[in-house]
């Protein structure tokens, strides 16, 4: 009977529990559920418990914050949504990448600012997001604070289930403390660094050259590993040359589909872009002038550098020889590397010789540039030209990248075509394009004839304020120094 009284004195927290296990004395009853226990005695109701049982009971939830997309700079005020790194209930920290997003300029990988919880996805994979309007909602500590800017939204209670930590799927920037610390001081964004430490860390190193590329500014050099001299090649009777099969087209292999129904869809992205350059470019009077190069002296000098370079790490194809040949006609002619109001009333005069590459992609025509070609040597351009081959594919390249350039190379002959039409892209003021390199006979000063490799180049420039003379002039000096290569030494910083 005491003990019965015991539990109707206990009101309504006895009712609360549940199993009921034994009765050790006639003076207290213990109940025992789970983790928890209770002990009543004949006077008063004793509850205890530990602290750290109160996971498996119901929490309350802290703010959740609207992260917004952010101005990304460039004029941009809408984006694509194209691959998302997170899904709702995974718990980010700050700097995690949450998704990537692509502009009509370039992609950019958005990172998260706060420690939390996402709770919901403003926008599916492939819709338009709009700048200032929010991304996601993510659930802070409500005692570490929130940005004064960010919209904050009361959340309800959440059981602990809901608590559960979940891997974050997509890439993580791995990078030190001083080392972030350094890129938000400079306002960079890490997403647009290559890493080069271990498993793609981002070193100081790496922050610093970057910076020096955006500025110009030349750094000390770095340590870099020993060069091995290329191993002397054994003395052999040169084998005949082998008539190189000819090369067949192969078809894309792509599923042919036949609806029968016509198909309309918006223009976005990097095809967006393409429309309003081309139509800037419709205003500017283009001047055209064409011209063959022999290169035949330089394709004997890329074999022979090649294996060197290839220990180093980096593929060496004929396009730095075309850029740092482009820049060194340019120092000789500033005005190609120039840029000219909307008003047409002043000209500027570019102190960066920042040559853009046209590249093909499968998110269209994009024209990332090597930023001071003028101070970089035909390695260092091969390297930095690797870089943005790798991004480019991967379509990661950031908007650095793909803007500031001064002056432009189009490649299209490792396509196919001899000459072409280049158009400007504005505000520069002059591009090239190149055909492709084919064996032609030719005749050498004795009147011989000799089989030489024949490159076809075509020269837009902007007629306003390029005359036909120095188009020419300038070409001339640029075929000069790949038809002899040894020449660029001369001129070589």
């Amino acid at each position: 009977m005491a003990a019965l009284s015991a539990v109707r004195s206990g009101g309504r927290a006895a009712r609360r529990l549940v199993c009921t296990h034994r009765v050790r004395s006639c003076s207290s009853i213990r109940f025992i559920k789970s983790k928890y226990v209770c002990v009543f005695d004949k006077s008063a109701l004793k509850f205890s418990h530990q602290q750290r049982l109160f996971r498996t009971s119901a929490v309350s939830r802290g703010q959740i914050v609207q992260f917004k997309l952010s101005d990304i700079g460039e004029g941009i005020t809408e984006v694509t949504v194209k691959e998302w790194y997170i899904k709702e209930g995974d718990s980010v920290s700050q700097f995690d990448s949450i998704c990537e997003v692509q502009s009509d300029k370039a992609s950019v990988t958005i990172t998260s600012r706060y420690d939390g919880i996402i709770r919901k996805l403003h926008y599916s994979l492939d819709e338009i997001a709009y700048v200032g309007k929010p991304l996601v909602d993510i659930e802070i500590d409500a005692s570490k604070g929130v940005a004064a800017a960010e919209d904050v939204v009361e959340a309800p209670p959440m059981s602990h289930e809901e608590h559960t930590h979940q891997e974050i799927k997509g890439h993580k920037t791995l990078a030190t403390p001083a080392v972030r610390r350094l890129a938000m001081e400079n306002n960079i964004k890490l997403s647009e660094i290559v890493g080069t430490g271990k498993d793609n860390r981002i070193l100081k190193e790496d922050i610093l050259n970057y910076l020096a590329k955006q500025t110009g500014a030349i750094l000390p050099p770095s340590p870099k590993a020993e060069i091995v001299p290329p191993l002397p090649k054994p003395e052999s009777v040169p084998a005949p040359p082998k008539d190189k099969a000819r090369k067949i087209p192969v078809p894309v292999s792509r599923p042919i589909v036949f609806s029968g129904k016509d198909k309309t869809e918006p223009i976005t992205g990097f095809h967006k872009a393409m429309v309003k350059t081309m139509n800037a470019a419709l205003k500017i009077p283009h001047f055209g002038y064409c011209d063959e190069i022999d290169l035949t002296q330089l394709v004997q000098l890329r074999e022979e550098l090649k294996p060197l370079a290839q220990i180093r790490g980096v593929k060496l194809s004929f396009m730095p020889f075309f850029i740092k040949a482009a820049s060194l006609g340019l120092l000789q002619y500033p005005i190609l590397n120039a840029s000219l109001d909307e008003n047409c009333q002043n000209v500027t005069y570019k102190a960066s010789h920042n040559i853009g590459v046209a590249m093909d992609t499968e998110q269209g025509l994009i024209v990332p540039n090597v930023k001071n070609v003028q101070v970089c040597s035909v390695f260092e351009i091969a390297s930095e030209l690797n870089r943005l081959q790798a991004l480019g594919s991967a379509g990661q390249l950031g908007t650095s990248d793909l803007t500031g350039g001064t002056f432009t190379l189009s490649n299209v002959g490792t396509i196919g075509g001899t000459y072409t039409k280049p158009v400007i892209l504005p505000p520069e003021v002059a591009i090239g394009a190149l055909g492709k390199i084919q064996v032609l006979p030719r005749f050498n000063g004795k009147g011989e004839v000799f089989k030489a490799q024949i490159m076809n180049v075509s020269w837009s420039a902007d007629h306003r304020i390029i005359d036909g003379a120095t188009m020419a002039r300038f070409s001339n000096l640029w075929k000069s120094y790949l038809e002899n290569p040894a020449s660029m030494l001369l001129d070589l910083k």
